[in-house]
């Protein structure tokens, strides 16, 4: 990753990078039970996806397009889900209320993508 990047414009949307599908690559290949959740694109982000492993730790980058999500789940061996259709999981919600509380000692992997 370069040291310095060029700002966006205002107004003007990050799309995904290796960088995004590295971190992901490597969020599952560190975490067990990763279920990923394909989340659309809205009118200030581009497709993204959120990988939650069994503990409810979780983290959030950018993909081409959701076709893309699902099929880097499906080469990664993990289940995919649309997330306006099924929701989020209900440990994800618990680890982000443990983490607000002070109460887990892991760094949080949510978030900014970047």
């Amino acid at each position: 990753m370069p040291l310095f990047r060029r700002r966006q414009r205002r107004g003007q949307v990050r799309v995904a990078d290796s960088g995004d599908l590295d971190h992901l690559k490597s969020f599952a290949a560190s975490h067990t039970g990763v279920e990923a959740f394909v989340e659309p694109p809205t009118a200030v982000s581009t497709t993204t996806v959120v990988f939650v492993a069994n503990t409810g730790e979780w983290t959030r980058r950018r993909v081409r397009d959701a076709r893309a999500a699902h099929e880097l789940a499906n080469k990664l061996g993990i289940p995919s889900y649309d997330a306006a259709v099924v929701g989020y999981p209900q440990r994800m919600r618990d680890w982000n209320q443990r983490k607000r509380a002070g109460g887990d000692d892991q760094t949080a992997s949510g978030g900014s993508p970047g």
